[in-house]
């Protein structure tokens, strides 16, 4: 086999072994084209090669992810968890990101907005949303009467993905801990998921966000605190799609006729 062969088998052999089952570009491929570039062996015909890779690597996010859980349980702050989460090396995110983003504004705020992961201004800055995205939010924050120094904002991710490409299953499982840390320690009375990542991930659901937008529902902290929860449009979409700022609006508004019935 020459060096273009071995190369091209090489990496179809960790495609298969990472769970890719098709891949694009001028043409398509697919696991029934494996056997033109493998050797037909019996053990890439049955697919048994690739399963103790597969394995291995969801083993390791398992691991990963308990390890998130229990260094979390002793964090009394949010400094605290900033520290311990700019150590933590079970989510390979961090190889690729500039900074580590926790959270930005008031750690002891009555409303906490959570959004997907750090743009690529975030990143570079280190803080939660001050890219278009977050100078949107800080539009919509002050029409309701709101700035933040009243908020606690974060995403369900403190790393960026590379390109800005959505997160995978596992590293959302692997920062969830992180994320529900914060939330017990804010203990905010109120939660505003920004997009279908955010409240997908938290309140553990698969529904769109144009489903889940425009009614209160709730979520249980790892305390046990109860807390009311809103979900609505990410920022981002908002510039791609303005047509969609009414509802945006609308939502923002529920939210403050909650916070006016309180005060």
């Amino acid at each position: 086999m020459d060096k273009e062969n071995l190369n091209l088998r090489e990496t179809l052999e960790f495609y298969i072994a990472a769970g890719v089952d098709e891949t694009c570009g001028d043409g398509v491929l697919t696991l029934s084209d494996r056997d033109k570039i493998l050797p037909q062996t019996k053990e890439n015909i049955s697919g048994t090669a690739a399963r103790p890779a597969t394995s291995a690597l969801a083993l390791s996010s398992a691991a990963a992810v308990k390890n998130a859980d229990d260094i979390c349980r002793g964090v009394g702050s949010i400094d605290e968890l900033r520290q311990i989460v700019e150590n933590f090396d079970g989510c390979s995110l961090k190889y690729n990101a500039k900074h580590t983003v926790i959270g930005d504004g008031n750690p002891a705020a009555d409303v906490m907005f959570i959004g997907e992961a750090p743009g690529a201004e975030e990143d570079m800055v280190g803080k939660a949303f001050v890219g278009r995205s977050g100078q949107l939010l800080d539009k919509m924050l002050a029409a309701v009467g709101l700035d933040r120094s009243q908020c606690y904002i974060c995403n369900i991710l403190p790393w960026r993905p590379p390109g800005n490409r959505s997160p995978s299953d596992a590293e959302i499982a692997v920062c969830l801990p992180f994320l529900k840390k914060q939330i017990e320690l804010v203990k905010p009375e109120y939660i505003f998921l920004l997009g279908a990542v955010a409240a997908n991930s938290l309140l553990g659901c698969s529904e769109g966000i144009s489903h889940l937008r425009g009614r209160w529902m709730e979520y249980e902290a790892t305390d046990g605190r109860k807390i009311k929860v809103l979900a609505g449009y990410h920022p981002a979409y908002l510039l791609r799609t303005p047509a969609q700022k009414a509802k945006a609006w609308a939502d923002f508004l529920r939210l403050k006729k909650k916070l006016n019935e309180n005060n």
